[in-house]
C-alpha cells in the first residue's frame, strides 16, 4: 500500500515533477513514420503533459515543436511544411528543427537582418528507428536511441498500432510485469469470452523476477511446464522504463499527461522459410478502437482486455487502497526501482538504462524465448503445429480493428493469399 504522495510520485509526468523529469531521459516513441506519408505531414500530439506539434519537412528532417507560435500563440498545426521547417499560418514564421526562427516576413522586409534572439520555438529531437519516431524531451546532450535487436531483424513483416487510453500511464506499464494475469484475463476469462465455462488455464507454479540494466525479466513455471521450459529459463521483459517485450513485439505506455496514456505497440513476424528475402517497403501504422458501438470497453483481444483492466482502475489508480499478495511481487520491485531512479537523478546521477556510447546503442540484445524463429524463420507448414502462430496467420489476435489493407499485406508477405 503507497501513501498518497508516494502514489503521485509515480504517476505526475508534467514538468519540473519527480516521474515527469525521469521520462524525460529515454527517448519515447510517439508514432509511426509513415503516419507522415501524406501530403500533410503535419501530427499534433501531447506528451508528458506538453501540447506539441510532430512534422516532416520537404527535406525528410522530422521536427517536434512547441503546439503555439511564441509570435502570437497562433496553432503551429495549421502551420505548413516547405524544404526547411514548419511555417505558421499566422504571420509566416518560419521555424527550423531545432526551433531556431528562420523568417520573420514583414521584419525581414522591413527591417533587413532583423535580430531573432528570443523567438526561438521550444523544440525537441526526433530519431526514426524500424518505423517508429522516438523523441527525447529531456536535458542536452540526448543520450544515444537505444536500437534493440529485433529491430535489426529482416525478412519479417511489420506494424505499428496505436491507442488511447484514458488512464494514467503507471497502472498500463505494472501489467507488464505481473504474469499471474495471463492465466486469469487472457486465458481463463478469454475462454469464457468465446463462450467456454470453468477454470481450466494452467495455474500457475512458480515465479521469478530478475533485475537487469534494461529493467526486469520475469520467469514462470506453470501447470504442465518445467524449469526446462524457456518461460523459465529465458522469461520475458518489462523493458525500462515504460514498456513490454515479448519476444516478437514491443508494447510502450508513453504518458500523454497524468490521466492518459498513448500505447505504442510494434510488431514483428517473420515471413516463412522459402519467402526470403523479403523488404518491406513501409511499416503501416493504424489505431486501434477501444470501445464499441455502445460505449463498452472491446474485450476480443489480448491488448484491449488488458486496457479494461488497466482503465477499470479509474483514471489515477488509489494504491492506497490496494492489498499486495505474493503474486505482487514484481509490481512491488518495479516500484522500488522507480524510487531509487528518481532520488538517484535528485543526487544528480544518471538513470539506468541509459545508453551514451553509439557502438552500444546499435544493436542492443534483450532476452528472447523465440529468437531462432524470429530471425531464422520456419516453413509454412510449421505454423500449423504451433497454436499461437496457427492463430497469428489467421487473425491479428493483439488489438481489434487491425484494417484490410494490413492484413492484405501480411497476408501477401507470409504467402498465405487465399487461405
Amino acid at each position: 500500500m503507497l501513501t498518497a504522495a508516494r502514489n503521485e510520485m509515480l504517476t505526475r509526468v508534467g514538468s519540473g515533477t519527480p516521474m515527469g523529469e525521469l521520462l524525460r531521459r529515454y527517448w519515447q516513441p510517439i508514432g509511426g513514420a509513415s503516419e507522415l506519408d501524406g501530403k500533410d505531414p503535419i501530427k499534433p500530439v501531447r506528451l508528458l503533459g506538453e501540447d506539441l506539434v510532430l512534422y516532416r519537412d520537404r527535406s525528410g528532417r522530422y521536427g517536434l515543436i512547441d503546439r503555439h507560435c511564441p509570435h502570437r500563440r497562433a496553432d503551429m498545426a495549421y502551420g505548413w511544411i516547405e524544404d526547411r521547417g514548419i511555417r505558421c499560418s499566422y504571420h509566416g514564421w518560419r521555424f527550423d528543427e531545432t526551433g531556431t526562427c528562420r523568417e520573420q516576413p514583414y521584419e525581414d522586409t522591413t527591417n533587413p537582418k532583423p535580430s531573432k534572439a528570443g523567438c526561438e520555438i521550444k523544440a525537441y529531437p526526433v530519431k526514426e528507428c524500424a518505423g517508429l519516431l522516438f523523441a527525447y524531451l529531456g536535458p542536452l546532450p540526448a543520450p544515444e536511441l537505444p536500437v534493440w535487436e529485433p529491430f535489426t531483424w529482416e525478412n519479417g513483416f511489420r506494424e505499428i498500432v496505436l491507442a488511447d487510453i484514458p488512464c494514467n500511464w503507471f497502472q498500463c506499464q505494472e501489467n507488464s510485469i505481473d504474469p499471474v494475469h495471463f492465466e486469469w484475463m487472457h486465458d481463463n476469462w478469454g475462454a469464457r469470452l468465446r463462450g467456454g465455462d470453468g477454470n481450466v488455464a494452467p495455474k500457475h507454479l512458480k515465479l521469478k523476477f530478475e533485475e537487469f540494466d534494461h529493467g526486469f525479466v520475469y520467469k514462470r513455471v506453470r501447470e504442465g511446464q518445467s524449469e526446462e521450459d524457456r518461460y523459465w529459463t529465458v522469461g520475458r521483459v518489462a523493458l525500462w522504463p515504460n514498456a513490454f517485450y515479448l519476444g516478437s513485439h514491443f508494447e510502450w505506455r508513453v504518458p500523454v499527461d497524468d490521466e492518459n496514456t498513448l500505447s505504442v505497440a510494434w510488431f514483428f513476424m517473420r515471413v516463412p522459410k522459402g519467402r526470403e528475402p523479403y523488404a518491406q517497403e513501409r511499416v503501416p501504422v493504424w489505431k486501434s478502437p477501444i470501445r464499441d458501438e455502445s460505449g463498452r470497453w472491446i474485450t476480443s483481444h489480448v491488448i484491449n482486455q488488458d486496457i479494461v483492466a488497466w482503465v477499470g482502475q479509474g483514471r489515477v489508480a488509489d494504491r492506497g487502497k490496494e492489498n499486495l499478495r505474493s503474486s505482487d511481487i514484481g509490481i512491488s520491485l518495479m516500484r522500488q526501482r522507480f524510487f531509487k531512479e528518481i532520488e538517484a537523478m535528485a543526487q544528480g546521477k544518471e538513470p539506468g538504462g541509459i545508453i551514451r556510447s553509439a557502438n552500444e546503442a546499435a544493436c542492443v540484445p534483450l532476452p528472447n524465448m523465440a529468437h531462432e524463429l524470429n530471425t531464422e524463420g520456419i516453413p509454412l507448414a510449421d505454423f500449423d503445429k504451433d497454436p499461437i502462430l496457427r492463430q497469428r496467420l489467421r487473425e491479428f489476435r493483439h488489438h481489434y480493428g487491425q484494417p484490410p489493407e494490413v492484413r492484405r499485406a501480411f497476408v501477401d508477405a507470409m504467402g498465405i493469399s487465399g487461405s
